[in-house]
């Protein structure tokens, strides 16, 4: 038999079942381009950001940033953005922006893990409803019935569960996957982030007091210890009462 007719084979709870299929590869789709896409090397983008900033070239950190389409890199224009207002503005910035992008980042996961879930209890139910019409092709037949008789039922429960499983299985496998991938972008994310403040607040403070500097300990001439030694001796001499 073709797979379209083990699908109306399958009976009503196929279609569930497909509209799950449908959902999972397309969320599948979109988070594997966009989680390509957000895999960039994140130390180039540092370098050039530092190397305009170091010539106080604004505009020129912005445009790097704005040539790279990814998560870190759209962090740090917001950053760069609210550069003349002071740091505090510019860690506030990259933090609503970090959010904004993480979230993207998880963005359909949900829907994915539910799919992962939903799929195969789908099947079980049609593994249920599929039982059921077999016992009840038994109880009207009053209980003289042939496999034959009770094979659209069983055909029905079987399908139900082994399509159930073929959506559900690669959609765990897929979920677990991205939220590796996404985790791994989140903590990339968050490094960055910390070096591009840091980046900038020492752009901002490039003069900062420095501490005291100790003078070194040099070593006293011979002729001063020489000098301070008969001080010291005559002294002795002086405080010392005398022996008769």
């Amino acid at each position: 038999m073709k797979y379209i007719d083990l699908f109306f084979v399958g009976g009503v709870v196929m279609w569930p079942i497909l509209l799950c299929s449908f959902a999972a590869v397309a969320v599948i789709v979109e988070k594997y381009i966009s989680l390509r896409k957000a895999a960039i090397d994140p130390n180039q983008l540092l370098t050039r950001v530092r190397a305009s900033l170091s010539h106080n070239d604004i505009l020129g950190a912005v445009n790097a940033c704005s040539e790279v389409p990814a998560p870190i890199s759209t962090i740090m224009k917001h950053g760069l953005l609210r550069y003349n207002d002071g740091p505090a503005a510019v860690r506030k910035a990259i933090e609503t922006a970090g959010k904004e992008e993480v979230f993207r980042l998880e963005k359909g996961l949900g829907l994915l893990a539910n799919i992962a879930a939903v799929a195969p209890m789908l099947g079980f139910l049609g593994t249920v409803t599929g039982m059921i019409a077999a016992f009840q092709v038994i109880q009207n037949a009053g209980g003289n019935v042939n496999p034959g008789m009770l094979a659209g039922g069983i055909w029905e429960a079987m399908l139900t569960t082994a399509f159930g499983l073929i959506v559900g299985i690669p959609a765990l496998g897929y979920y677990n996957y991205f939220v590796l991938r996404v985790t791994r972008f989140v903590f990339e994310i968050e490094t960055k982030s910390e070096e591009f403040m840091d980046l900038i607040e020492l752009d901002l403070h490039p003069r900062r007091s420095a501490p005291e500097s100790v003078p070194p300990v040099r070593e006293m001439p011979p002729a001063t210890r020489d000098q301070n030694r008969r001080l010291f001796a005559d002294d002795t001499e002086i405080f010392e009462p005398k022996k008769d």
